[in-house]
């Protein structure tokens, strides 16, 4: 290896101290030590003498391994977060982290040093520090490989595994990373690691945000000159990108041995890593398949500096080795039986991990589960219909699909998937608009036992890009809109299209199969076993309205129990037609036994759909049953006028009509109610971590209203709990956080606690975002919602807006809804958003309104609206903006981009353009 590197790459130079005054760097953590045959002298971070002074016994330790081309400081953070924990009065951690040899502070050896050396030269150090009891590996970039190799070899010491970017297997369907690529080639390698430190530049420039100079500076501190840089380009040389090569072998021992590890195991990710991506994090999870993982979205290969990855990591070992059946010892496990949480268990369900099992002490009773195909095998013979398409992407009008076709249709799809290597446990993305293609294709799937990733057009193409890269799909299935921007923007999986294609597009595209295929190779196929009812079934992704779009992981059980909610709230079964404007009621619908349609509408456009398309569904389907989503039903409204006769016959004979998504205003619900007078409308409250969790009727709504004094705190009422939904409040304190204890007490604001049996399994690779959904709950079965509000004294929820969105001002702690009610109540005023600027706890209210008629421009409102909606608040208004519309999220088209707003307000009245919001 040494012999393609210049002749400074074989240079000595004995082990030091840093510098001082390095960014970050407490020096008192710098110590050296001899270890091993060679007697070679290691530099390395070390916080044991600072917990002895502390007069405090570490439960273990952890071992912190970097890689190329960094150094110990990039566990800096780690190291002193550790301390000051123990300091605190938490778990004391004893953190060694070590210079390689050849790298940062340690002794230059002057030797080639392998992977093979490498990991004996980590042991011999681990036996001069004669380390005990619990240890835990942390590695990053090839210094994860080390120490997974450690941790191989010493099963009777390790009591977990942490890794932030790295791997351990190169698949062979994939090329090396390109930077190493062009690192390795024989006329770049000397040159760009040795001689220049233009290896060490590129992966400090890999950072997100750009690294402050004094942190690029204290990287560059012990690789100044191309003397002291030998171990950079020797870790690149020691790349074995083939099997020919000298450390090949130990790095497939140490990848086989990987899946021997049967201990706790953190994977920490920044996905838009050049270098490891997450090809290499499937490969981790497929090896620890018990894993949590979170994936930090954004971040990239420096993980360490993109994010607070320390405080992530002690959280993580506090609960990996205090919860309930958790051990701190040497082979602890996180098995199904173990905790990683405040009641949450670990998955032992694969793919995907990191997702907590049902509890089966939760309080609410789980109902008996039917798969959601059960209805299509008692229907298989029926020539009733099952749903209609109103307007199906080939054209030709509304397509009907009896129930015999589509039981036989998801069975040929079913054996076709199985036939060209569909698996169970295989997540499968589909691209395909709600529809009879869409519903087959979802039920084949599950029933098979692949994992279903429904992430719709809604989000728009970067929230669309960002979740199915998220996802990890092993195949995609869509139309050729849907595939030609999965090939675009390289999005992964195998592909499979809903029509047949010209062959040139199935080249261009990387097209393998058509589903007319999938029938013709199906056949003679036998199914596989039927899932179990807590596999894992689908993940759904948020609509992303309040920051990027979450993988919601449901289980078979959940998504039936799901199913079951709606049946039960609703009466919901066969003989209800359903008209569906909103995807997971249309994808429902079958589970339930009713037959549905799927309206004309642009579903990535709610506000496309229009009264006269909503009553031709009603008749296709003599529809009892009604959703749509608040900005679809306010174009419903708004169009009214365009509706015939034969139109107003069809939506008499609705008896229900729902609509959720976001709040619901009464007028709207009444307006609808005119057009459906036979039908009760009803807006439930939900999120996709929790379909159905209240309900209200307009007539509750105004018995709530009318029963609110003028004092109250506001907000939308939302109902009563459903029958299988508990509700509870944690308060809100001085800092707008919640962190008061669960309560059921009226007229207490905070954030809103739901639980439920048809509640979500967890988030896809977000353990942190598990973590936090289930921070201080009264049980297992508990979501955190992100929602505030409050409980009136009719046990009637309130929600009074989101967590992220409450002011917190000189006077106290406000929340937003029930002020834009107010602001709405102006003449002039069509809709309102109020939004706190300025630092927290010191924020001011500025009310922002669309205008009564709207204004062209945006700015500040006139003296007169001024006045008026000074007059409607019980709160001081900063200032008072007029915009042409307020921002709202993609998917909905209705629920007001607070964030963003707030952000748009702070710029215009501190002197900035004004501009749209």
């Amino acid at each position: 290896m040494i012999g393609a590197l210049p002749a400074a790459a074989g240079a000595t130079a004995p082990a030091s101290l840093p510098p001082r005054g390095l960014d970050g760097l407490d020096p008192s953590f710098s110590r050296l030590v001899t270890a091993g045959p060679g007697a070679h002298t290691w530099h390395l971070l070390d916080n044991a003498d600072h917990l002895a002074r502390l007069g405090v016994e570490p439960v273990g330790t952890l071992l912190c391994v970097h890689g190329n081309p960094t150094w110990s400081y990039l566990w800096r953070r780690l190291v002193s977060a550790a301390t000051d924990r123990a300091a605190a009065g938490g778990q004391a951690w004893r953190v060694v982290a070590v210079d390689q040899l050849d790298m940062g502070f340690s002794e230059r050896t002057g030797s080639p040093r392998g992977l093979p050396q490498r990991v004996a030269d980590l042991d011999d150090l681990t036996t001069a520090l004669g380390l005990a009891g619990a240890v835990v590996t942390v590695g990053h970039d090839w210094g994860g490989v080390i120490s997974l190799g450690w941790a191989v070899d010493h099963p009777d010491l390790l009591a977990g595994v942490v890794l932030l970017n790295t791997a351990v297997h190169q698949p062979a369907h994939l090329r090396v990373p390109a930077p190493l690529r062009l690192a390795l080639r024989p006329a770049v390698l000397g040159a760009a690691t040795v001689a220049t430190p233009a290896f060490l530049e590129t992966t400090l420039a890999l950072a997100r945000p750009r690294l402050p100079r004094p942190v690029r500076h204290a990287y560059r501190a012990p690789y100044r000159g191309a003397e002291r840089r030998g171990g950079i380009g020797g870790f690149v040389a020691d790349i074995p990108v083939t099997s020919a090569h000298p450390s090949a072998a130990e790095l497939d021992r140490v990848a086989a041995g990987v899946r021997g590890l049967d201990v706790p195991a953190l994977l920490l990710w920044g996905p838009s890593d050049p270098v490891f991506g997450d090809q290499y994090l499937d490969d981790l999870v497929d090896r620890l398949p018990h894993a949590h993982v979170h994936r930090f979205e954004g971040a990239g290969h420096l993980v360490a500096e993109d994010v607070d990855y320390a405080t992530a990591a002690l959280d993580w070992l506090a609960d990996a080795t205090t919860g309930p059946g958790a051990t701190t010892g040497p082979g602890a496990t996180t098995g199904p039986d173990a905790t990683t949480g405040p009641g949450a268990t670990t998955a032992s369900v694969t793919p995907p991990a990191d997702v907590p099992t049902v509890d089966s002490s939760a309080a609410m009773p789980t109902p008996p589960y039917e798969p959601l195909w059960h209805h299509l095998d008692a229907q298989r013979d029926s020539t009733q219909t099952a749903l209609v398409e109103m307007a199906p992407s080939g054209g030709a009008g509304p397509r009907v699909v009896p129930w015999a076709l589509l039981a036989r249709r998801v069975r040929e799809l079913a054996a076709g998937l199985t036939a060209v290597g569909v698996r169970p446990g295989d997540r499968v993305s589909l691209l395909v608009p709600p529809g009879a293609d869409l519903t087959a294709v979802l039920y084949a799937c599950l029933r098979i036992g692949a994992v279903v990733v429904v992430a719709d057009a809604g989000l728009g193409v970067k929230g669309l890009t960002r979740a199915v890269r998220g996802a990890r799909p092993d195949h995609v299935v869509g139309e050729l809109r849907g595939l030609t921007a999965a090939r675009a923007l390289g999005w992964p999986g195998r592909r499979i299209s809903t029509t047949p294609l010209p062959p040139a597009v199935v080249r261009a595209l990387g097209v393998g199969h058509a589903l007319v295929d999938l029938v013709d190779a199906g056949r003679g196929v036998d199914l596989p076993a039927e899932p179990s009812p807590d596999g894992t079934a689908a993940v759904l992704f948020t609509s992303g309205s309040t920051g990027p779009a979450k993988g919601v992981v449901y289980t078979h059980r959940q998504l039936a129990a799901v199913a079951g909610a709606l049946r039960a709230q609703y009466d919901l079964g066969p003989g209800t037609g359903l008209v569906a404007g909103f995807a997971p009621f249309a994808l429902l619908a079958p589970a339930l036994g009713a037959r549905s349609v799927t309206p004309d509408m642009d579903v990535t456009s709610p506000r496309t759909l229009t009264a006269p398309a909503v009553a031709a569904a009603a008749a296709a389907v003599d529809a009892t049953v009604l959703f749509l989503s608040p900005a679809a039903l306010a174009n419903v409204v708004a169009t009214a006028d365009d509706l015939t006769p034969a139109d107003h016959a069809a939506l008499a004979r609705v008896r229900t009509f729902l609509s959720a998504g976001a709040p619901v205003p009464e007028h709207l619900l009444a307006a609808a109610g005119r057009l459906m007078p036979n039908a009760e409308p009803h807006t439930p409250y939900g999120m996709t971590e929790g379909l159905l969790i209240t309900d209200a009727t307009l007539a509750g709504i105004r018995e709530a209203t009318a029963a609110r004094a003028d004092g109250d705190l506001g907000g939308v009422c939302v109902g009563r709990p459903t029958s299988t939904t508990q509700v509870r409040i944690s308060p809100l304190d001085d800092d707008g956080a919640a962190t008061g204890e669960p309560t059921t007490e009226p007229g207490r604001t905070g954030e809103i606690l739901v639980s439920a049996p048809h509640l979500k399994d967890g988030y896809f690779r977000l353990h942190l975002t598990d973590r936090a959904a289930a921070r201080d709950v009264p049980g297992r079965r508990w979501h955190r919602t992100g929602d505030v509000g409050h409980l009136d004294g009719e046990g009637r929820l309130w929600v009074e807006g989101r967590l992220a969105h409450v002011v917190t001002t000189a006077d106290g702690v406000v929340t937003p809804v029930g002020l834009e009610q107010r602001v709405e109540r102006v003449p002039a005023v069509e809709r309102a958003g109020v939004v706190g600027i300025g630092p927290r706890g010191a924020q001011l209210l500025v009310a922002v309104v669309e205008t009564r008629p709207r204004t062209r421009r945006p700015g500040l409102a006139s003296a007169e609206l001024a006045d008026a909606v000074r007059a409607a608040v019980d709160a001081r208004l900063a200032a008072v903006l007029v915009v042409p519309d307020l921002p709202t999220d993609v998917r909905h088209n209705s629920k007001i981009d607070r964030t963003r707003l707030a952000r748009w307000a702070e710029d215009v009245l501190s002197g900035g353009r004004v501009r749209r919001p």
